[in-house]
């Protein structure tokens, strides 16, 4: 009992401030908010508990275990594998703390390789997942009827279903009775549901280039514009940002017409930047609008104002109550107005008659004069005597953010990385668009989330891994073992950096979220090794054995901390199913960090304590 009692108090110190480091690192984790903090939230919750738990299990259930279940002599037997681990371990473990200058300067400059090529690697907020279905949002001209927006949807549908990866098409046009998603007739979701890949007429075809195959086929149908995109995809990025779109370049002012010739110009400059796809400016005008403009001179001819004419307008087109219809206890307004055809016939309205008796009649005066002219009176001219009337163009929407008016260029990406896509995408706007004042430019979209979670992340890790190096300190009650421990950090992110460019993929909130966890596991594993490095140090071992022997002795537990780790994450990192794409990040970071971890505890973090202790002067 005693033997256990004594072995469960030198290992309670080491183990408590093992998983408070592990816990504290979880804490940019938990200030992630938004769509970030709903998917990493419960994984790290669940770590979180799990450690606490395996805390209060180690010091509690496991010694009570070991006295009543453990008697006699135990012996420390290694199997085959560890001793020939072993063997080839100790000679690269003498050839390092030999050349450990060699080895520190080969570190540091891996750490300096690795941080360049962060400069140079994509961005993106998270990683894209392969829903297997397509939305295809059509858009066509304002004022597109709905009869009309129907047939040419029926004529799309018609040159997509033949397609044989395509397993069937459905559309929603316009508002529903409950308006959740209200889009006028000439907006269009189409909704393209994929067949299982094994039955495709290539299995291994990329979705790639079935996206460039439909878009071959749709381009040719006139009179539509489209974004591809995915279902879950859209909604998401609609949520979060208000577009549909990877990007969104908004731009403010007060006058549309500037507002939609800075977007066409900007659209120009975004088709020209590679990745783009589906460019498209927000559609403020082209709605077919009725003009009537009153010619005053002419109205003062005939005797008539303004007012006269608008209140024939609105008889005319609106409608105006005379009265009401009683059936049994139901009531019916009466309306007087133009039946339909002659409402939407432009030439029946300039032939609208308009009395001109009911605005003179009452003015004695202007009766003389106008009868003096040979008008009579008593009759009626046409609407297009005293009014210009054509067909405009008119506003589809006006748009406001934040009180400003507001006209947006949205983008796709496609076969490229978002931070860099829209670094390449304001370089050209700053350069080649000159903004007028009182108007300026804003990028939204995921890019949006990507740099609000970026901002977030850059004062809460500094901020923990100060902690982390506190707590560091009031462990070894040192700062150069903490420092050394401390190192680390940067190795292991080397690592993940490495396996991130060897599989091409670029950095994300998911790849972030893999270093976090990694920085706490390459820490405690240099916790593990120089505790005992240090403890053959107090029992008068000479620096040369006791790192040595503090090395091999603790070559077991830091291969095991690494592989246990590394092999859970390998189904990660490999998984191919529905949803993999986002965990792929987190689990490359975390296996390449490990490698590049473990080879720094086992080789650079011995030379590290040999240099640092051997110039303090106390080479044993």
């Amino acid at each position: 009992l005693e033997i256990v009692r004594d072995a469960t108090q030198e290992v309670i110190r080491p183990s408590f401030f093992g998983v408070i480091i592990i816990l504290i690192v979880y804490i940019p984790i938990f200030s992630l908010q938004g769509i970030e903090g709903k998917m990493f939230h419960p994984m790290a919750f669940t770590v979180v508990m799990a450690l606490l738990s395996a805390l209060i299990l180690s010091i509690t259930v496991v010694p009570a275990a070991v006295a009543l279940l453990v008697s006699g002599k135990v012996a420390d037997k290694e199997n085959i594998l560890m001793r020939g681990l072993k063997k080839i371990y100790k000679p690269a473990l003498k050839w390092s703390l030999a050349n450990s200058i060699p080895v520190v300067v080969l570190a540091t400059g891996l750490v300096i390789v690795a941080a360049i090529q962060t400069t140079r690697m994509g961005t993106e907020f998270l990683p894209s997942l392969d829903e297997g279905d397509i939305a295809l949002h059509a858009l066509r001209i304002p004022g597109t009827s709905l009869s009309q927006a129907v047939e040419m949807q029926e004529q799309l549908e018609a040159a997509i279903r033949p397609i044989p990866e395509v397993s069937s098409v459905f559309t929603k046009i316009g508002t529903a009775e409950v308006a959740t998603d209200p889009m006028p007739p000439s907006v269009a979701d189409t909704f393209i549901i994929m067949k299982p890949r094994e039955q495709w007429p290539d299995p291994q075809r990329p979705k790639a280039d079935f996206i460039k195959e439909l878009e071959n086929i749709i381009t040719r149908i006139p009179g539509n514009r489209y974004e591809i995109i995915q279902p879950i995809e859209m909604r998401f990025n609609e949520l979060i940002s208000g577009v549909r779109s990877d990007l969104a370049v908004k731009i403010y002012g007060d006058d549309l017409e500037i507002l939609s010739t800075l977007a066409e110009e900007v659209a120009s400059l975004i088709e020209a930047v590679p990745g783009a796809s589906d460019v498209g400016v927000e559609q403020t005008t082209g709605l077919p609008m009725l003009s009537i403009e009153p010619d005053r001179e002419r109205l003062a001819y005939y005797g008539l104002s303004v007012d006269r004419l608008q209140r024939t307008l609105r008889t005319a087109v609106g409608g105006e109550k005379i009265g009401q219809i009683f059936e049994g206890d139901r009531r019916f307004d009466l309306v007087v107005i133009l039946d339909e055809p002659l409402r939407s016939n432009i030439e029946a309205i300039k032939r609208l008659p308009i009395s001109l008796a009911s605005d003179i009649q009452a003015d004695n005066l202007m009766v003389s004069n106008v009868m003096a002219r040979g008008v009579d009176v008593s009759k009626t001219i046409p609407l297009g005597e005293v009014a210009d009337i054509e067909i405009i163009e008119g506003p589809n929407q006006i748009s406001r953010e934040n009180g400003k008016r507001r006209i947006y260029v949205t983008a796709n990406v496609r076969d490229r990385d978002l931070g860099t896509f829209v670094r390449d995408v304001q370089d050209a706007v700053s350069s080649s668009v000159e903004i007028p004042a009182g108007y300026w430019v804003d990028y939204g979209g995921t890019f949006e989330q990507l740099i609000s979670a970026s901002k977030r992340f850059s004062y809460i890790i500094p901020l923990t891994l100060l902690v982390i190096f506190i707590l560091l300190v009031m462990t070894f009650n040192s700062l150069r073992d903490a420092a050394l421990v401390f190192t680390g950090v940067p190795l292991a992110l080397t690592g993940g950096i490495a396996m991130l460019t060897i599989r091409d993929m670029p950095l994300s909130i998911t790849a972030a979220v893999g270093f976090i966890a990694l920085s706490g596991i390459a820490v405690l594993n240099g916790v593990v090794m120089l505790s005992f490095i240090r403890d053959l140090r107090a029992q008068g071992v000479s620096l040369q054995l006791a790192v040595m022997d503090g090395a091999v002795t603790r070559l077991r537990p830091v291969l095991m901390t690494a592989l246990t780790d590394i092999l859970g994450f390998i189904p990660m990192a490999i998984n191919i199913g529905t949803g993999a794409e986002v965990q792929r990040p987190l689990a490359t970071v975390v296996i390449g960090g490990l490698i590049s971890s473990t080879l720094l505890t086992l080789f650079v973090l011995p030379a590290l304590y040999k240099i640092i202790h051997y110039e303090r002067g106390v080479e044993g």
